[in-house]
């Protein structure tokens, strides 16, 4: 239905980037909110970790490492994108204060509209939880397979007590990071059975249903991104021929 001074066109005119339900007396509308890249590194950062787990299960110490440095590539480009993509994959735009964040766990039972177009406030510190992990675990596993194969400049200036403590802090960032995917997992389950909001597969098609009254955030190009990536893969280069 129109509304005053509203033509039938306007009713069923989406907002740029975004597609209207076309079910009577629904106004919400379906809207991109994650980037290509974005999805690509969400995914891609959960099959590596899973690669790093069954490589070191299998003893396949080389591959291991490989995947580690990708891993690390990969979080340097996710710190860097929190700066420069889009709105949802800004730090600035999804991290709310530890406050916000405890009131939206305690209304986790809920039902009302998803209105979070991008994380909502304790996914936000979830996220940066898991990237911190991700960073620590893969900075100090370089170090460790340095160490073992006598490689890497600063191998011979660590006194052998912080080596030890390195390698002791590998093993226990290990177990900290799958407590935390464990918690992430069943939070998005917790999410979808308790309010009915669907995180996992905006995720997939990188587009989720919104009221009309939140507006559709900026989505950052793919140019950007692969400039940003090849920056952070420069870096992690050289901190893996350097630790």
């Amino acid at each position: 239905m129109s509304g005053p001074g509203r033509s039938p066109d306007d009713a069923t005119r989406a907002p740029p980037g975004a597609t209207r339900r076309a079910t009577t007396g629904d106004s919400g509308r379906l809207v991109r909110v994650w980037d290509l890249p974005t999805r690509l590194f969400h995914w891609l950062a959960a099959a590596l970790v899973a690669a790093a787990y069954l490589t070191w299960r299998l003893n396949w110490m080389d591959w291991h490492g490989w995947v580690g440095e990708a891993v690390l590539a990969l979080v340097l480009w996710r710190l860097l994108w929190g700066f420069l993509g889009s709105d949802t994959a800004r730090f600035a735009y999804f991290l709310a204060s530890p406050r916000a964040a405890l009131h939206h766990l305690a209304q986790i039972r809920q039902r009302e509209p998803d209105r979070d177009p991008g994380h909502n406030p304790a996914g936000g510190w979830m996220v940066l939880l898991l990237l911190a992990l991700l960073l620590g675990e893969t900075l100090t596993g370089i170090y460790v397979a340095n160490d073992v194969a006598d490689q890497g400049p600063l191998t011979e200036l660590t006194p052998a007590p912080l080596a030890n403590l390195i390698s002791a802090l590998h093993r226990l960032l290990w177990q900290a990071l799958l407590a935390a995917v464990i918690l992430h997992l069943l939070a998005t389950y917790a999410y979808f059975a308790l309010k009915r909001h669907n995180l996992l597969l905006p995720m997939v098609t990188g587009r989720k249903r919104l009221p009309d009254s939140v507006p559709a955030p900026r989505i950052a190009g793919l140019a950007r991104a692969l400039t940003a990536f090849l920056g952070a893969a420069a870096v992690a280069a050289a901190l893996a021929n350097l630790l």
